[in-house]
């Protein structure tokens, strides 16, 4: 954290707070208790009224007078932006993120914290790999650095690629990074758990022309097609949260009848599968066929 942000949530904490030690802010900064002291006296000299009490329940405080009761975010803003940034920290840790949800936490009264939404996500054991590469990824794309890496494409050809970063995109489960691949010359698309040896370059790069206009690859948005399937009552619920209750409708006492968009290939197939006996595609035709071959096919494997 750069020492003007550092400066910017000690103020803030202390706006809000009556008395913080040195090792509670060591600790939210991330910094040593002497480097705490140092943005201590920048404050002061920046007539910022900032006071040290001694003693074992001492710490810094702020004047009340320079204490500010508007702002122009009320609790329940703060309490939707925190919303929003604990389901960002669950799926990407970061020290950033903690340290900006601490400081919109000490804004908030905790009297009239409410929390009345929580957001819980499974904990995949591949997570914490992912966060290694986040990280730099996230540094590159700030710094203008360069990564290489090894790419595994969905077709299983290993390549090697030298990358400028823009932009990490997270989308359904997975992470991508979208950058200009100096190995093909063209904007690109790259599934993060695809990568391996992803290291940060020395070299750096000027941002190119329109680089901020890039969007998710139209190749990871495959074709859909209406697809027709007769559904157990007990799946219902998760068809409802990923197609929205238009896309059921009664057929009979056993099933119920679900019209989705999906695409026609194995990332559909291996999505209905995953439904089991709890599912039968009926139409269109075309599409019961190579998902019915897809099936077989799993049925090989156990031959």
């Amino acid at each position: 954290m750069e020492k003007i942000e550092r400066l910017i949530a000690i103020v803030m904490v202390l706006l809000q707070k009556e008395i913080v030690s040195a090792a509670t802010f060591s600790k939210l900064l991330n910094v040593s208790k002497r480097t705490v002291l140092r943005d201590m006296e920048t404050l002061g000299l920046s007539n910022i009224p900032v006071y040290a009490i001694q003693g074992a329940s001492g710490g810094y405080g702020i004047m009340d007078e320079y204490k500010i009761d508007k702002r122009l975010l009320n609790s329940t803003d703060l309490e939707n932006i925190l919303l929003a940034l604990s389901g960002l920290e669950q799926i990407y840790v970061s020290r950033e993120v903690e340290v900006t949800i601490k400081k919109i936490e000490a804004m908030v009264n905790a009297v009239t914290l409410k929390r009345s939404v929580r957001l819980s996500f499974y904990d995949w054991s591949g997570r914490d790999e992912m966060m290694d590469v986040l990280k730099i990824c996230q540094e590159a794309i700030l710094h203008y650095r360069q990564v290489t890496f090894d790419y595994i494409d969905k077709e299983g050809v290993p390549t090697a690629r030298t990358v400028e970063p823009y932009q990490l995109h997270f989308s359904e489960m997975s992470w991508y990074l979208i950058g200009f691949c100096l190995t093909r010359m063209a904007y690109r698309t790259f599934k993060l758990s695809r990568t391996d040896n992803l290291t940060l370059d020395k070299r750096t790069f000027v941002p190119r022309e329109g680089a901020a206009d890039q969007r998710f690859a139209a190749g990871f948005s495959p074709e859909l097609v209406e697809v027709k399937a007769l559904i157990s009552p007990a799946i219902r619920d998760q068809f409802i949260e990923r197609y929205g209750k238009h896309s059921i409708e009664p057929h009979s006492a056993a099933f119920l009848l679900a019209t989705i968009d999906i695409p026609q290939n194995r990332i559909g197939f291996r999505h209905l599968a995953g439904f089991g006996t709890e599912l039968k595609v009926i139409a269109p035709s075309s599409y019961v066929e190579d998902f019915q071959r897809y099936v077989e096919d799993i049925i090989e494997n156990y031959r």
